[in-house]
C-alpha cells in the first residue's frame, strides 16, 4: 500500500489529539479513522472525512493515555489503504496547587489535587525566586499529593513547579510561596552624638525586609521608619534632638509574614549650657548665674557653686530643663567663686564653666599673719614658708640670704603657704610676711631658717685586698656646708663600730682593727646648722680567710660522698663547694650557711673519683681551700643473667651497668658446692662473658664484683644451667600384651636435673602426655596406652628450666585380639563365613588365615582392612574341615584371636547302584563326590511299607555296604548319605529286589 505519513500532536490540549497524513497522489474517496485504547482492541472513536481533507481532530480523550489509531485511505476500485499510529494525550496538571509555611521559618507544605487522567509520576521543582537557583528536585509516585521541603532559608520566597509525567510528555503547574521570616536579636541602640543614635542586631539574614521604626518617647511621635533589604546589620539615625530618649522597633518581614522583633531604647546626648557666667547680685552676699538654653532636650540643669577654680562644691541646685538663671544668696564676703552647670538628660550629661566671680568686701587696717614658720622640708634646694591666715586682700612677701639680695611676692587673699625654690643648698635665709587690705600693709613679721646641705659625693669604702682595714673616700659637696659626720656599723648585727667627724676639706678616712670576711657599713652626711644632709651610705667586707682541714670522705650511702672542713677564723657568709670529676662531664656547686662544716653529696655517679673544692664567700669576696679527692661507691649490676651458651658446655653472662667503676670480676661457683672455681676480670663497658669448658647440665653460680678505686661491692647472685646432653642409644617396645610401652635410654654424659618425656599419639589431636623421672633414670614405663597404636615419645634432659635437645623414637602398642570370632557354613559346600567383633585400639590390617584340618591342602590367607568384620570364603572344599583365625597386625606386631573350625557341607554320593548278591542280602554301591567326606551312612527302607528296616554308618573309604538278613524277592529302598561334621547330604532313594531263593546271581 502507499504511505499516508500519518503524524499526530495534541496542540498542547490533553483531552484531544489532531490527525494530520499527506494527500495521496490520484483520487481518494475518502478517509476512514478510528481510535481505540492501546493493547485494548475496543473501538472508542470513529470517524470519516472527504477527499480532500488531510486532518482530524479526536475529542474527549483521557489525559496521559495510549491510543492506538487506524487511518484507511479508501480508493476506487474498492481499494484501501492503511496506516496505524500510536500516540499518547499529554497528561493533564495538578490542580488547586499550594505551597504553605505554616509558620515555618525553613520548611514549606506542599499539596495538590490530582488532575483527570493517567499518569506515571510528579516531578517537583523548588527554586530560590531571588537567585532562580534550584534548591531541591524531588521524584514522588502517581498517588502523592503532598511533600515536605526542609532546610529552607527563613524569609525567603520560593517557587514551587509540579510537572506530571506520562511517557515522554509532561503537564506543570506552578505556584509560590514564603518561609516566615526569623527575628534579629540582640537589638541596641545608643548614641554616637548629640543628633544621632547607631542601631545594631544580629541575625539578620532570616528576613527578606527589616522595618525600623525610632520614636519620641516623650511626644511619642515617629521621628523615622526604615525598610532595610535582608543582610543590613546596623544603621545610624541622624539629625536627631539632642538630650532626647527615643524607643526603636523592630519588626522581620517576609511576603505577607511580618514578625514584631525586640525593642530598644536610648537618649542622645544632650548639648552643653552656652554663655555661663556669675556676676554680683544686688545684695553684698549674693551671686547670680546666667546661660543660655542649647537646642534639644534635657531632663534638668545642675548648677554647681564652687570656692575658687577647683574647690569643692558649695552649692548644688536642680532647676527645671528650659531655665536660664539662678540666684545664690548667704554667701562669704570677699570670697571668689565659679559655677558649673550641667544638662543632664538620661544617663548622660554636658556641662559648662562660668569665669570666677568676686562678692563684695568691706576693707579695715590689716593684721600682720600669726604662726609664721619656715621650714626647709628636708630640701637643699627650696624652704616653705607658712602662716596662719589673716583678713585682707593678700600679702607681702619677702626672702633675704645671707651676701644675696631680697626676693619678694605678692600673693592674695586665701594664701597661707608659699614656697621658694631654686635656693642655695645649706645657706641661711630670712623670711618676712605683711598682710595687705585695700590700701593698708601691716608690719612685717620675721623668721631664719637653713636649707639642707647637699650630701657628699661618691662615697666609697675599699679593703684593698686587706682582711683587717677598709678606706673610705667621698668627693667634697660644690656648696655649702659646715663639715662632715660618719658611723661605720657591723652590716649584720648593727651594731655600731667607729663614729667620725672631720671638717669641709677631708675626703677620706681609714678604719682599722675590723673583722675579716665581715659586711661594714658607712653613712656619712653633710651638716649645715641644725641640718644634716641625707646620708650617703657604702657597704664592704673585709677580706675572708681560706677554709682549712678540707676532707673528703665515703658516706657509705648509696651514692654519697661526705665533704667536711673546720670552722672558719673569719666572718663567713657562706660556703660554696665545687665537687667534680673528671670522667664526667658534670660537676655539683652548692652552697651552705656559714655555720655548717660538713655536707653530704647525693645522688652521685657510682665509682666516680670526686675532687673536692671549698671557697669561703664573704660578701664579693672568695677564698678557696686545697682540692680534696675520694671514689664513690660502685653500683653493684642490675640485671646479672646467666643462659646457657651457645654449647651444653658453655654459658653467657650479661649485666646491665649501672654506672662508674674501673673493671668487673667476674666469679663462678658451683652451686651446690660454693667453691670458685673461675675469676675472670672484664673492663668497664663490657656488658657480657662467655664462659666455656663447662659440666652439661650443671648448675653454677655466678657474682659480678665491681670496683672503683679503694670500694669493691657485689652484684646479686645469679643462678644458672649449662644445657644438658640429651640421652642416647633410645628405645620403645612393646610390654606383652598389656598395651604398654618400655623406654629405654642410656644416661648421657654430665649432670641433670631429670628426664621429661612426651607421649604424643600419631594422628591424634589430643595433647601430649608429659612425663617426669629422676635424673638417674634410665627406663620409663608407658601404661594405660590404646593398643595397635604408635606413639612419638620425646625424650629431653632437664636442667633448671632448660631441656637438651629432644630425642625421638616412635614405638607401637600390641594390637588388641579381634573378639567373638565365628565361622559358620551358609549351607554350601563350598563356602564358609567368618564374623568377629572389632577390638579396641588400632591396627594396620587384619590377617585372616585358613586352614584345613581335612587334607595337607595350603592354608589360606587373607589381609584385610583395619575396619573389617567380616569375610567369606569360597570355592572350598566340601565336606571339610576347616580352621580360621583372625590377627590383628600392627607394624611387625601382630594379636591373634582363638581358633574357630566349621565343616563345609559334604556332596552327595554320585552313581549308587545296588544289587542282591543273595536273596537275602542287598549291596549297594556308590562313588564319592570329590574328595568324599567324614564318612557315609547307609538307610535302608522297606519299599511296601516304607519301615526303616536298617542303617550303616560307614567311614569316609567306604564306597558299598552289603546290608544282611534281608526278606527275599522284597523290594528295598537303599539312601546313603555322605556325612561331615554335623552336616549331611543324602544321594536319591534307589529300589532294587533281593532275589527270590533259587535265582542265579545276575
Amino acid at each position: 500500500g502507499m504511505l499516508l505519513n500519518v503524524s499526530v500532536s495534541d496542540q498542547g490540549r490533553s483531552d484531544s489529539l489532531l490527525l494530520s497524513w499527506d494527500e495521496l497522489e490520484g483520487d481518494a474517496e475518502g478517509y476512514l479513522l478510528t481510535l481505540s485504547p492501546l493493547g485494548s482492541g475496543t473501538l472508542l472513536q470513529n470517524g470519516s472525512v472527504g477527499p480532500n481533507v488531510t486532518t482530524f481532530w479526536f475529542h474527549g480523550l483521557t489525559p496521559g493515555t495510549y491510543y492506538e489509531i487506524e487511518v484507511t485511505a479508501l480508493l476506487a476500485c474498492m481499494d484501501a489503504t492503511s496506516q496505524t499510529v500510536t500516540a499518547q494525550t499529554s497528561p493533564s496538571p495538578v490542580r488547586n496547587l499550594t505551597l504553605s509555611s505554616s509558620g515555618s521559618t525553613a520548611s514549606l507544605h506542599a499539596s495538590w489535587a490530582h488532575g483527570s487522567g493517567q499518569r506515571d509520576s510528579y516531578h517537583l521543582a523548588l527554586y530560590h525566586s531571588d537567585s532562580q537557583m534550584l534548591v531541591r528536585n524531588a521524584s514522588v509516585p502517581a498517588n502523592a499529593s503532598m511533600f515536605l521541603f526542609d532546610g529552607l532559608v527563613a524569609g525567603s520566597e520560593y517557587a514551587l513547579k509540579v510537572s506530571t509525567l506520562a511517557g515522554g510528555r509532561q503537564a506543570s503547574s506552578s505556584t509560590h510561596q514564603w518561609t516566615a521570616p526569623s527575628v534579629p536579636t540582640q537589638l541596641r541602640l545608643s548614641p554616637t552624638s548629640s543628633s544621632s543614635l547607631s542601631a545594631s542586631w544580629a541575625g539578620a539574614g532570616g528576613a527578606a525586609w527589616l522595618h525600623l521604626v525610632l520614636r519620641d518617647l516623650l511626644t511619642q511621635m515617629v521621628t523615622k521608619t526604615l525598610s532595610a533589604r535582608r543582610g543590613l546589620s546596623t544603621y545610624s539615625f541622624q539629625h536627631l534632638q539632642p538630650g532626647t530618649q527615643y524607643g526603636l522597633g523592630l519588626s522581620a518581614v517576609a511576603g505577607p509574614y511580618t514578625v514584631e522583633g525586640p525593642n530598644a531604647t536610648a537618649w542622645t546626648y544632650p548639648l552643653s549650657p552656652t554663655n555661663v557666667t556669675l556676676s554680683s547680685a544686688e545684695e553684698q552676699s549674693s551671686l547670680q548665674a546666667h546661660w543660655s538654653t542649647p537646642a534639644g532636650q534635657r531632663d534638668f540643669y545642675l548648677v554647681t557653686l564652687r570656692e575658687a577654680e577647683d574647690g569643692a562644691p558649695t552649692r548644688n541646685i536642680s532647676v527645671g530643663g528650659d531655665s536660664g538663671h539662678v540666684t545664690f544668696h548667704g554667701l562669704s564676703p570677699g570670697k571668689q567663686y565659679t559655677v558649673q552647670v550641667t544638662a543632664v538628660a538620661g544617663p548622660y550629661r554636658a556641662s559648662a564653666r562660668s569665669t570666677a566671680a568676686w562678692t563684695r568686701r568691706i576693707f579695715f587696717p590689716p593684721l600682720a599673719p600669726s604662726g609664721l614658720s619656715l621650714c626647709s622640708q628636708g630640701s637643699p634646694y627650696s624652704l616653705r614658708a607658712s602662716w596662719e591666715e589673716a583678713a585682707g586682700e593678700g600679702y607681702v612677701l619677702a626672702l633675704s640670704p645671707t651676701e644675696h639680695p631680697v626676693m619678694n611676692s605678692s600673693l592674695l587673699r586665701g594664701a597661707t603657704n608659699f614656697t621658694y625654690e631654686g635656693l642655695r643648698p645649706g645657706t641661711l635665709y630670712t623670711f618676712e610676711v605683711s598682710t595687705v587690705a585695700g590700701p593698708y600693709t601691716s608690719a612685717p613679721r620675721r623668721v631664719a631658717n637653713w636649707t639642707y646641705p647637699l650630701p657628699p659625693e661618691q662615697l666609697t669604702l675599699s679593703n684593698h685586698g686587706c682582711s683587717t682595714s677598709l678606706q673610705a673616700s667621698w668627693r667634697a659637696a660644690p656648696t655649702g656646708s659646715t663639715g662632715y659626720t660618719g658611723t661605720l656599723w657591723e652590716s649584720k648585727s648593727q651594731q655600731q663600730v667607729r663614729n667620725v667627724s672631720v671638717g669641709s676639706n677631708w675626703t677620706n678616712v681609714t678604719f682599722e682593727d675590723l673583722v675579716p670576711g665581715r659586711q661594714y657599713t658607712l653613712e656619712m652626711a653633710a651638716m649645715a646648722g641644725p641640718y644634716r644632709s641625707s646620708v650617703q651610705s657604702a657597704t664592704e667586707w673585709t677580706y675572708p680567710l681560706a677554709p682549712s682541714g678540707v676532707t673528703l670522705t665515703n658516706s657509705r650511702r648509696p651514692l654519697g660522698l661526705s665533704a667536711f672542713w673546720d670552722r672558719a677564723a673569719s666572718d663567713v657568709d657562706q660556703f660554696h663547694l665545687q665537687l667534680y670529676s673528671k670522667s664526667h662531664p658534670t660537676q655539683r656547686n652548692i652552697s651552705v650557711g656559714p655555720n655548717t662544716h660538713n655536707f653530704t653529696f647525693l645522688g652521685l655517679s657510682p665509682g666516680i673519683q670526686y675532687f673536692l673544692k671549698v671557697t669561703v664567700l664573704a660578701g664579693p669576696y672568695r677564698s678557696s681551700s686545697h682540692f680534696a679527692t675520694e671514689w664513690t661507691y660502685p653500683l653493684s649490676l642490675a640485671n646479672v643473667s646467666v643462659q646457657p651458651g651457645r654449647g651444653p658446655e658453655e654459658l653467657h653472662v650479661s649485666w646491665v651497668e649501672s654506672g662508674g667503676g674501673r673493671d668487673h670480676l667476674v666469679q663462678l661457683s658451683v652451686a651446690e658446692s660454693l667453691s670458685i672455681i673461675r675469676n675472670v676480670s672484664v673492663p668497664r663497658g663490657v656488658t657480657h662473658l662467655d664462659l666455656e669448658g663447662l659440666v652439661p647440665g650443671a648448675r653454677y653460680r655466678v657474682e659480678i664484683i665491681s670496683q672503683a678505686g679503694p670500694h669493691r661491692i657485689s652484684s646479686q647472685t645469679a643462678i644458672g644451667y649449662t644445657v644438658p646432653l640429651p640421652p642416647v642409644s633410645m628405645s620403645a617396645s612393646p610390654v606383652g600384651a598389656a598395651w604398654a610401652l618400655a623406654v629405654r635410654w642410656e644416661t648421657p654424659p654430665g649432670q641433670r636435673d631429670g628426664y621429661l618425656l612426651s607421649v604424643l599419639e600419631e594422628g591424634s589431636s589430643s595433647p601430649a602426655r608429659n612425663l617426669e623421672t629422676g635424673k638417674d633414670s634410665t627406663n620409663v614405663t608407658l601404661a594405660q596406652l590404646t593398643p595397635g597404636t604408635c606413639y612419638l615419645v620425646g625424650i629431653w634432659a632437664v636442667a633448671g628450666a632448660f631441656r637438651s635437645l629432644p630425642r625421638n623414637i616412635t614405638g607401637c602398642t600390641v594390637p588388641a585380639a579381634p573378639m567373638n570370632l565365628s565361622l559358620t557354613n551358609p549351607g554350601s559346600p563350598s563356602e564358609l563365613h567368618a564374623w568377629w567383633n572389632k577390638p579396641p585400639g588400632g591396627r594396620d590390617h587384619y590377617r585372616v588365615v585358613l586352614h584345613s584340618l581335612s587334607t595337607q591342602s595350603r592354608e589360606r590367607v587373607r589381609t584385610m582392612g583395619q575396619d573389617a568384620q567380616n569375610i567369606t570364603w569360597a570355592h572350598l572344599e566340601a565336606g571339610s574341615r576347616f580352621a580360621v583365625q583372625v590377627i590383628a597386625v600392627k607394624g611387625s606386631l601382630e594379636a591373634s584371636s582363638a581358633n574357630v573350625t566349621q565343616w563345609t557341607y559334604p556332596l552327595a554320593p554320585a552313581n549308587l547302584t545296588l544289587g542282591s548278591p543273595s536273596a537275602s542280602a542287598l549291596r549297594a554301591s556308590w562313588a564319592a563326590m570329590g574328595r568324599g567326606a567324614e564318612g557315609y551312612v547307609a538307610q535302608l527302607y522297606d519299599t511296601a511299607s516304607g519301615r526303616h528296616v536298617g542303617h550303616a554308618v560307614l567311614g569316609g573309604g567306604a564306597r558299598s555296604h552289603i546290608f544282611h538278613n534281608l526278606h527275599p524277592g522284597t523290594h528295598y529302598s537303599v539312601a546313603v548319605r555322605a556325612a561331615a561334621g554335623p552336616y549331611h547330604a543324602s544321594s536319591p532313594n534307589l529300589t532294587h529286589c533281593t532275589r527270590e531263593y533259587g535265582a542265579l546271581l545276575a
